[in-house]
């Protein structure tokens, strides 16, 4: 009868384990021949996958040839053999390659990358633009795209007066002669804030010009940096601190002075659509001292052989305790008294650069006709030490007793 053959077999294999003794093995050998064929199944899998690196180099269910593996049971109880080639080979590469590749690929894919494009590009489009730029605020009036004021009257507008809240609202009031800042008439004299800061023994001159609109609207801030008010190019203004704030933001040699202003001196209220609000005379200060002793040098005046030319504007005031001026209002809605206040300033693009260096710009007040002057320092209240001819004792525009003390000069420094 012939022999049965067992499809897990090479021919001849069964002879070879009858002769050792080994028929009673048969099913462990079936066992172990299955997790063989298992395992090289597994290592032909992990090799495509490109997974070679968790592959023991010594394995002796991979490497030895399976007549090796008949040998070493000759020499050993028959027990051990049906155990170790079930056991050791089946362990290793069953367990170490199936942990390594199911879990370490997992972790990286699924926690890292998903992180870092989900906070880093969300991160500065939130931050960023929602940082304002103090002490600014945008103006919470609407910007008009008519003018609101045709067919207003002088007395209606006048009547629930408000400043102007935007460039384009300031635009058209000047268009009828109506003002965009306060109307207020100021005293002859600057009034200085609580505060001036100083440095050293000089006091502080902000440097930080901020402009809005296209550089249409001036943002006027405190000796803190804080934000007071906003002056617009081409509005019409009377007080002392907005004319001041304006002529360092917005003057210049092609004569630009707010929109009430007019360089014809003798121009009349009663001709011009400003009225009361009407002030006069933009014209070239020299500065010359040999001309007026009295006068003190300002900084590289033209007149005392300097680059910078100044420029001069009336401040209408309340009235003047100046010696040969009539102490009566500047405009009384007729009649114009000129006073002995001024605004004298220069600002000049000398290296031609297309800005203003600090050296560049100057804005001062005299309020007793150039014998005496005090630096705007850009801010709201901010004014330098006084200097001058009665500072320094001297009579009164005396060409002949006279002690002008020099310019004081101040320190430079950003507000905000």
């Amino acid at each position: 009868m012939p022999e049965k053959r067992h499809a897990l077999f090479l021919p001849g294999e069964i002879d070879n384990w009858r002769a050792i003794g080994y028929n009673s093995n048969i099913l462990s050998l079936r066992m172990y021949r299955m997790k063989q064929i298992l395992s090289l199944l597994l290592i032909l899998a992990m090799l495509l996958c490109g997974c070679t690196q968790v592959i023991p180099q010594e394995n002796p269910g991979i490497e030895v040839p399976p007549s090796s593996f008949v040998t070493e049971p000759s020499s050993e109880p028959a027990t051990e053999p049906s155990t170790e080639p079930v056991t050791e080979p089946s362990s290793e590469p069953v367990t170490e390659p199936s942990t390594e590749p199911v879990t370490e690929p997992s972790e990286e894919p699924s926690t890292e990358p998903p992180t870092q494009p989900a906070t880093q590009p969300s991160e500065p489009p939130v931050t960023e633009p929602s940082v304002p730029e103090p002490p600014v605020t945008q103006p919470t009036e609407p910007i008009p795209e008519t003018d609101p004021y045709v067919g207003v009257t002088k007395a209606e507008f006048y009547a629930n007066y408000t400043p102007a809240t935007n460039y384009m609202d300031a635009y058209y009031r000047s268009q009828h002669g109506f003002l965009s800042g306060s109307l207020e008439v100021p005293g002859q004299y600057a009034t200085d804030s609580g505060y001036r800061p100083m440095e050293g023994n000089k006091y502080l001159r902000n440097t930080k010009a901020m402009y809005l609109d296209n550089g249409n609207t001036y943002v006027v801030v405190d000796a803190y940096g804080s934000e007071v008010m906003r002056i617009y190019k081409d509005g019409g203004y009377i007080t002392l601190e907005e004319v001041a704030a304006y002529m360092y933001a917005f003057g210049g040699q092609e004569g630009r002075f707010p929109a009430n202003y007019t360089s014809a001196k003798k121009t009349k209220p009663t001709s011009s659509i400003w009225g009361e609000y009407l002030r006069v005379n933009h014209s070239y200060f020299s500065g010359d001292t040999s001309r007026y002793p009295y006068e003190p040098e300002l900084p590289n005046i033209s007149g005392c052989g300097g680059q910078l030319q100044y420029y001069e504007l009336d401040i209408g005031t309340t009235g003047t305790t100046t010696p040969g001026y009539a102490p009566k209002p500047y405009n009384n809605g007729t009649k114009i008294e000129r006073g002995a206040a001024r605004i004298v300033y220069a600002r000049q693009d000398l290296n031609r650069n297309g800005s203003y260096e600090q050296d560049e710009i100057y804005v001062f007040y005299t309020h007793n006709h150039y014998n005496d002057f005090r630096e705007y320092l850009n801010y709201y209240g901010g004014w330098g030490e006084m200097f001058g001819n009665e500072t320094g004792g001297g009579e009164y525009s005396s060409k002949y007793n006279c002690n002008p003390t020099p310019y004081v000069p101040t320190a430079y420094k950003d507000f905000f």
